[in-house]
């Protein structure tokens, strides 16, 4: 296992967060999480997030959401820092399957949760980016 470790249920509530259930994410916030809520936040665009994140320390957090964007240097970057469960939530939030096969060899549950969420919120952007019926929305 990586140097990335949270409880069980603060993995499963970051999953929520990502996709915007408020609630989760004070929650996460008042209970000393705030990076995980400031991913979510990165993770549609928000380059204050983006830019918390690397200055605060969580690079890791940073490279995932590049990582998710297609950033081969992001997955290449968390593997040589030791966060290999990581770099497959980035994969599999890209829609790699590869990504997450590892997830569940690994018995990474929680992170497969997480990865479904990511793909999710990209999808959802990548559909508003995408359909003329959606500009502007």
């Amino acid at each position: 296992m990586d140097k990335f470790t949270y409880p069980q249920k603060v993995l499963l509530a970051w999953g929520e967060a990502i996709v915007g259930n408020e609630k989760i994410a004070k929650w996460l916030v008042e209970n000393g999480y705030r990076e995980l809520v400031i991913f979510s936040m990165a993770l549609k665009h928000d380059e204050k997030a983006r830019e918390w994140l690397m200055k605060s320390g969580f690079q890791h957090l940073r490279a995932v959401v590049d990582g998710s964007e297609g950033q081969k240097r992001a997955i290449d970057w968390l593997v040589k820092n030791n966060f290999e469960a990581l770099a497959n939530v980035a994969l599999a939030g890209d829609g790699k399957k590869e990504g997450f096969l590892w997830l569940k060899k690994n018995r990474q549950v929680e992170l497969i949760h997480v990865a479904l969420k990511i793909k999710e919120v990209k999808d959802f952007i990548e559909d508003r980016n995408t359909d003329p019926h959606k500009f502007g929305y």
